[in-house]
């Protein structure tokens, strides 16, 4: 089950296509849906759970906690919608795409994939772009 929480005035379009488009996300990992929670945020809020729970006092654009059991992927996702909206302007993309990117990232860690070095975060980006090929709004 994935669920759209909202900390702040944004709030998602057509909730429904990115359900069903991270449902198949999922799906094309070989994973099982569990609970997944998204919460929409400003930097604010995010910062202030990156200090207390990951003892990182910078600005992100996503935390994620992985509750995954075997291969049934759970846990909650917190976006900034402010980080967002800044990485799509220094990056030269559409708030949209930005946005799909930060949402994709969160569910591929949870299907195994790391960032840290520099070849893990070549195959995230890959990754990234091959999820955001998927996703389709129902004319």
């Amino acid at each position: 089950m994935i669920n759209f929480n909202y900390e702040t005035e944004f709030t998602l379009e057509n909730e429904q296509a990115y359900t069903d488009w991270l449902s198949a996300v999922i799906v094309s990992e070989k994973k099982n849906e569990g609970e997944i929670n998204y919460i929409f945020c400003d930097d604010d809020y995010l910062h202030k759970i990156n200090v207390e729970y990951l003892d990182h006092d910078t600005l992100t654009d996503i935390i994620s906690f992985d509750y995954t059991v075997g291969n049934e992927i759970s846990g909650d996702i917190f976006i900034s919608v402010e980080r967002v909206e800044d990485n799509a302007k220094d990056f030269n993309v559409s708030f949209e795409e930005e946005l799909k990117r930060v949402i994709a990232h969160g569910i591929l860690h949870y299907c195994g994939y790391k960032d840290k070095t520099d070849k893990d975060a070549e195959l995230m980006r890959s990754k990234e772009d091959e999820k955001i090929s998927m996703f389709h709004v129902e004319q």
